[in-house]
């Protein structure tokens, strides 16, 4: 094996790509990161559902469960929700028609190693673009749960590609509108990361040698990804060596929502906080009568890049007060609280303002399936354990239109009560692909980011002054 530099991406931006040297498998493999998870246990489940964005998916990080679910006896499906005719898109010798006809055939090849018994589904929705198309593989997904016992494995939300994002969601979307058992599997986290960001809400499932050999197999049957397509440039493979050794370890890692499987992980705080904290009190925080919270607000609103906005998000609204100032640069405002004292006072506040609505959520499981122009991020993101912020942060950026913003405002000091601090959230909002830092204003009290899809485009060059 030849050996391979060190990581050379930071592991807090995810923004890889597949031709440059990722981190070693074996830095992996000498570290306690790996040892650490919990054991992934089989028994009661009857139906396993393992969704991909692409051909491959489900063998690279799912390929041990699926052989381990069919040795058991469990029922399998899978999900692949576009061919993967992208995968090359500069090549001069295979059109993405043909690419698509490949992997197909790959990837049936593949499960006849893994799982010859399965329900397999191939939707052939577009590579590349599955974020457009989120809703409707989350339908797909939820066509498959049944009333028995189920498992559904889709690629990790935080992988680092906007289709395995998408994919992601989705499964999530499906998932907890049937209550099943919902876990994720990381691909390119494995490349770009390292061992100190492992995430602690993690299970491990170890692999027998039938099952092993399985997976194995099946990885050679993808070939197109293996191996170039040819010597021309464009035809590089996608998983070179380096990154293929990732998967042919003796176990599996599956990254889940459900941070009581850890108790290194915080949850995120339930509804009983917040109707606590409110109690009979009107504005707690002091959002009406304090300068700090005025001049913050001030700051908000001259930190968007645009004077108006066709529609907008603000979970966690409280009582309010900023939802007063956005509802006067929106045409459409959706408010939620997770409490419903605030949310009443909200409405109160508002009565006058038709293009305001007010709805009781709890964000991030509560996600509207709406696209947004504008969504606000003040003060909410630590109250999120790690696991529901990597969520949070992946259903912000593509909840966004193409030229849709982001912005978020957390205070900076640690909080006893609170999972995680201000910096942890913008931490997390900077690490998601999705988003491309416009703009910041650091304080020693609060920090204030304005994010954009990829890339950011400066309000001078927007406006043709530049």
């Amino acid at each position: 094996m030849v050996a391979e530099p060190d990581v050379v991406t930071d592991p807090d931006v995810p923004e890889f790509d597949h031709r440059v040297a990722g981190t070693p498998e074996s830095r992996w493999a000498d570290s306690p990161a790996l040892l650490r998870p919990g054991v992934l246990d089989l028994s009661g489940v009857r139906r396993l559902i393992v969704v991909a964005a692409h051909p491959d998916d489900e063998s690279l990080g799912a390929g041990g469960l699926l052989a381990a679910a069919t040795r058991l006896g469990i029922g399998v499906t899978v999900v692949i929700a576009t061919m993967g005719e992208h995968s090359h898109p500069d090549s001069r010798t295979r059109t993405p028609s043909e690419l698509a006809s490949i992997r197909r055939a790959e990837v049936v090849a593949a499960l006849e190693f893994l799982a010859p018994t399965a329900t397999v589904k191939l939707l052939g929705l577009p590579d590349g673009d599955l974020s457009a198309h989120q809703d409707e593989l989350a339908r797909s997904i939820g066509r498959f749960i049944e009333d028995e016992p189920t498992l559904l494995a889709s690629p990790w939300i935080a992988d680092g590609h906007p289709d395995h994002t998408a994919a992601g969601i989705a499964a999530a979307d499906a998932a907890g509108e049937r209550n099943v058992l919902f876990l994720q599997y990381p691909i390119w986290f494995w490349h770009w990361s390292s061992p100190p960001e492992m995430p602690t809400s993690a299970v491990r499932l170890d692999l027998t040698p039938v099952d092993l050999d399985a997976k194995l197999a099946a990885l050679q049957c993808h070939r197109s990804q293996i191996e170039p397509l040819s010597d021309l440039p464009g035809d590089e493979e996608i998983l070179p060596r380096a990154v293929a050794e990732h998967f042919e370890r003796t176990y599996e890692i599956f990254i889940t929502p459900d941070t009581e499987m850890s108790p290194t992980d915080q949850h995120s705080l339930p509804k009983e906080f917040f109707d606590e904290f409110y109690g009979d009190q009107d504005d707690p925080w002091g959002f009406e009568s304090r300068w700090y919270e005025t001049r913050k607000r001030t700051i908000t609103m001259a930190s968007l890049p645009r004077e108006s906005f066709r529609t907008a998000f603000e979970p966690g609204c409280s009582i309010g007060v900023l939802t007063a100032e956005l509802a006067g640069r929106c045409d459409r405002l959706l408010a939620t609280d997770i409490s419903d004292r605030p949310l009443a006072a909200a409405r109160r506040r508002l009565a006058d303002m038709p293009g305001v609505r007010f709805e009781q959520r709890r964000i991030p499981a509560e996600w509207p399936r709406e696209k947004f122009d504008l969504i606000v991020l003040s003060e909410v993101g630590y109250y999120c354990g790690a696991a529901d912020l990597a969520i949070m942060a992946a259903r912000a950026a593509s909840s966004l239109t193409p030229d849709g913003v982001l912005l978020a405002c957390h205070w900076r000091y640690p909080v006893a009560e609170y999972p995680l601090s201000g910096d942890d959230v913008h931490r997390a909002l900077a690490a998601e692909p999705g988003l491309a830092l416009l703009a910041e204003h650091l304080e020693e009290d609060f920090i204030l980011q304005v994010f954009t899809p990829p890339p950011a485009v400066s309000v001078a060059t927007a406006n043709g002054l530049r």
